[in-house]
């Protein structure tokens, strides 16, 4: 192998074996132009990757930790699932977000869009999806969901129901704080919720 050729592949090896990582600009200058002949040295500089964010759902305690490297980064105040309707317990990712949200009543299939009166706020961020279909009675009507439903994250109008136990197992949130967290979070962020 070529010196031109060994400097990448041992850029790529360093930074996937160490946890670090090398600029996609930096690994192209240090390959060099094969026209140009041989590389000039360059000094590369790798930086840390950041610590993995995780959430915390605490359902007694009605409250949501954002967790960076182990220390507590934010925490905010949340609804939670009503009696019959809990939201999930257990480990999950976030496995979508969506940025003004449709929101369609699981049950009768009316559907609101985004605005001041849809029930999801601004955002949605899902962490966990159930096909085997749901029933119960949410304290107004009996309900019956067939197919599949979806709990996550999500603003709300009603800013009286965050601290409560309301929702059909979602986690409501301020608008403005499910705002910060939208933009925080990513696809696969661990979520584990406490019972």
């Amino acid at each position: 192998m070529n010196r031109q050729a060994v400097l990448p592949l041992a850029l790529a090896l360093f930074s996937s074996f160490s946890g670090w990582s090398v600029q996609p600009a930096m690994a192209a200058v240090a390959g060099g132009d094969a026209a140009a002949g041989s590389p000039e040295p360059t000094a590369a500089t790798a930086e840390p990757a950041s610590p993995p964010l995780q959430l915390i759902l605490d359902r007694r305690s009605r409250l949501l930790k954002v967790m960076e490297g182990g220390r507590e980064r934010r925490r905010f105040r949340v609804g939670v699932g009503m009696p019959g309707w809990e939201t999930p317990v257990g480990s999950f990712s976030v496995i979508e977000k969506t940025a003004y949200p449709i929101w369609e009543h699981p049950a009768k299939g009316v559907r609101i869009p985004p605005g001041p009166t849809n029930p999801l706020g601004s955002r949605w961020i899902g962490f966990h999806r159930d096909c085997k279909g749901r029933r119960g009675f949410n304290g107004q009507e009996h309900l019956e969901v067939k197919g599949c439903v979806t709990s996550g994250f999500h603003g709300t109008p009603n800013r009286d129901s965050v601290g409560g136990a309301v929702s059909h197992g979602c986690v409501r949130l301020f608008d403005e704080d499910v705002r910060e967290l939208f933009e925080m979070v990513q696809v696969g962020t661990p979520v584990t919720v406490l019972p």
